[in-house]
């Protein structure tokens, strides 16, 4: 499970997260399309819990699993354990990093939202496989999302961490991916992009061919 090999398309959704379209339809196209990783986040006023998320969690992880995709839980790391997931991904306001990595073991992957120097530094020591950094653009799939950031953030924990594979997220569409692939990032994860598309595997290709026109690969 390599975080180095670009272009590394992250896909993130939930089950609100597609509007008319089956959630399960548009994470086959995405999966058929060629992401790389794909992560459960079931936020939401209408978000799904208990026995509905954990059944869902399993179509999920499933579909992931015919394509040989990484299937990874966002924050709730009971979940991910209880299923069996390849990782979690957790927030700076979610439980201890180093607690979750004790949980999950050091054979499953971790990944830790930063944004910051002082954040990655925290996240390498937690033992993270990856930092996801944004939002770099504005974003309206997280209600929570800090202020706009662009690539400087990037930039910043990249030259200071040179190794650590970082993700970069928010309000990244095909159009604008030039510029968060040339800071040198490993990877850009999208909700919206990918989960609001008519044709979710051209989305990904899109996505994909972004890397290939930018000037740093």
């Amino acid at each position: 499970m390599k975080f180095t090999d670009k272009p590394l398309i992250y896909f993130i959704m939930g089950s609100e997260n597609t509007g008319n379209r089956h959630p399960l339809t548009v994470l086959e196209e995405a999966l058929s399309g060629g992401i790389s990783y794909f992560q459960l986040r079931e936020k939401g006023d209408f978000a799904l819990t208990g026995h509905e998320l954990e059944k869902f969690a399993g179509e999920c992880q499933r579909l992931c699993g015919v394509y040989g995709v990484p299937f990874i839980v966002n924050d709730n790391v009971e979940l991910a354990c209880k299923i069996g997931a390849d990782g979690v991904h957790i927030g700076q306001e979610d439980e201890d990093a180093s607690a979750v990595r004790r949980k999950m073991g050091n054979e499953k992957i971790l990944g830790i939202s930063v944004h910051s120097v002082k954040e990655a530094a925290l996240a390498v020591s937690a033992g993270a496989d990856y930092v996801g950094m944004g939002p770099v653009f504005s974003t309206s799939s997280k209600r929570d999302a800090k202020s706009p950031a662009g690539v400087a953030g990037i930039l910043s924990v990249k030259d200071a961490y040179p190794q650590l594979p970082v993700i970069a997220i928010g309000g990244i569409t095909p159009d604008n991916a030039k510029l968060v692939w040339s800071a040198g990032v490993e990877g850009v994860a999208v909700i919206s992009a990918i989960a609001g598309a008519e044709d979710a595997a051209l989305q990904v290709e899109r996505l994909q061919n972004s890397f290939r026109r930018s000037d740093r690969q």
